[in-house]
C-alpha cells in the first residue's frame, strides 16, 4: 500500500508533507520501552509507505537522536537524495525566563546536531507561562536564526488564539500551531480556526484518536480505570472524555462512529481522523507511532480512501450537542497546560 496524492499537502513552496504525521511522543518513555535499533529499522517502512513526516520534540526522550540516526542510515543505504523525502518537525520547550540570543541559538544548535541537519524543517515553540513575556524575545531570536538559515519555518505548540495574535501582530511569521483537536475536544472551533484561516496558519492536531480510545477496542466495554489505562495517552484522554460527557455518552458516540465506519468499510479510528482532517485550516493529524511495537500503517492509510457525507457529520454533531462545553470548562487551546 502506498498513499495516494490526496495524502500530501504543500504547506509552503519548499515544504510538502504527509497529512498523517508520525508522532514520536511514544518514544519518550511514557508509553513503554522502545528498542532503538528496531524502532529505526521500522522508520524505513513508514517512509516507504508514504508516511514521510515526523513530529517530535527536544524532550521526547531519544526522538531527535532517532531522526539523526535514521537520516544517517537513509543516506548510507539510498544516497543523500533520499533525504528529500523526509520531513522532521521538532519542538523547543524552554523554562520561562530571560531569553538571550545565546540561549536560543544554543538550544536550536542542540536540536540541529541531534537530528543531523543544517536547517530545521519546522521549529514548533512552546511557552509555559504567558505572564512572562520573554516568549516574544525567544521568537524574535528564532526569526533571526531563520534568516541565517538554521531554521526553515517557525511554528507554535499549544498557544491560544490571544497569544497567537500577539505573536502575529509582532511581525513574526508563524506557519502552524499544534493543538489538541478531536471529535471530543472541539475547542479550536471557537476562536482558533477563524484566526488561522484569516492569517494563513495551519493547525497540526494531536489527540484526534484520544490516545486510542476512539477505536473498536473500547466499543461496548466497561469504563477502564487504574491499571487498565496503561499509557500516558490513555490516562490523559480518559480525563478529557470524563470532562466532555463521561463514559456512557462516549459509548453512544462510539456506536455512531462504528455505524459510520461500517458504512464506509473502514475503522472507527479512520472516521475520527477523517472528521478532523476535513476541518478548515487543518494541515495534518498526528498519529502516535509506537516504533517497533505496533504499527497501523495499512489501516491509517485508509483515511484517504473515502469521504464523509453530510449525514455522517450530522450524526456525529448530534452526539456532540449532548456533551459539555470544554471551552467553558478548560479554556482555549493549550489552557490545560497553564492552569
Amino acid at each position: 500500500m502506498n498513499l495516494p496524492p490526496s495524502s500530501r499537502l504543500q504547506i509552503t513552496s519548499d515544504l510538502n508533507i504527509c497529512r498523517l504525521l508520525n508522532g514520536m511522543w511514544q518514544v519518550s518513555g511514557a508509553h513503554g520501552r522502545i528498542e532503538p535499533k528496531r524502532a529505526i529499522a521500522t522508520m524505513f517502512n513508514y517512509l516507504d509507505r508514504g508516511f514521510t513526516t515526523w513530529d517530535l520534540a527536544d524532550h521526547y526522550g531519544p526522538a531527535e537522536d532517532f531522526i539523526g540516526e535514521f537520516r544517517r542510515q537513509l543516506t548510507a543505504n539510498r544516497g543523500e537524495e533520499a533525504l528529500a523525502n523526509l520531513q522532521a518537525f521538532t519542538k523547543w520547550v524552554p523554562r520561562p525566563g530571560k531569553m538571550t540570543r545565546e540561549i536560543v541559538e544554543h538550544n536550536i544548535d542542540i536540536s540541529r546536531q541531534r537530528m543531523g541537519v543544517d536547517s530545521l524543517d519546522l521549529m514548533q515553540f512552546h511557552w509555559w507561562e504567558y505572564r512572562d513575556p520573554n516568549y516574544l524575545d525567544a521568537l524574535k531570536y528564532m526569526a533571526d536564526l531563520q534568516q541565517e538559515g538554521k531554521i526553515k519555518h517557525l511554528a507554535l505548540t499549544n498557544f491560544d488564539t490571544e497569544h497567537l495574535k500577539i505573536i502575529t501582530d509582532a511581525g513574526i511569521k508563524i506557519i502552524s500551531n499544534q493543538v489538541q483537536y478531536s471529535i471530543i475536544d472541539r475547542r479550536p472551533e471557537v476562536n482558533m480556526v477563524k484566526f488561522c484561516q484569516e492569517n494563513d496558519i495551519k493547525l497540526f492536531t494531536y489527540g484526534s484518536l484520544c490516545g486510542g480510545l476512539l477505536s473498536e477496542k473500547y466499543l461496548g466495554k466497561t469504563e477502564p480505570r487504574g491499571s487498565e489505562l496503561a499509557t500516558a495517552s490513555l490516562r490523559k484522554y480518559k480525563n478529557m472524555v470524563d470532562g466532555w460527557g463521561g463514559w456512557s455518552l462516549f459509548q453512544e458516540l462510539l456506536t455512531i462512529l462504528n455505524e459510520i465506519a461500517t458504512k464506509h468499510r473502514v475503522s472507527i479510528s479512520n472516521i475520527a481522523t477523517k472528521y478532523i482532517l476535513d476541518k478548515p485550516t487543518v494541515g495534518g493529524a498526528i498519529i502516535g507511532a509506537r516504533l517497533g511495537v505496533s504499527e497501523h500503517l495499512e489501516d491509517n492509510g485508509k483515511v484517504f480512501d473515502f469521504s464523509l457525507d453530510r449525514e455522517d457529520c450530522d450524526r456525529i454533531h448530534q452526539v456532540s450537542l449532548k456533551s459539555r462545553d470544554l471551552y467553558q470548562l478548560i479554556g482555549d487551546c493549550g489552557d490545560e497546560y497553564r492552569r
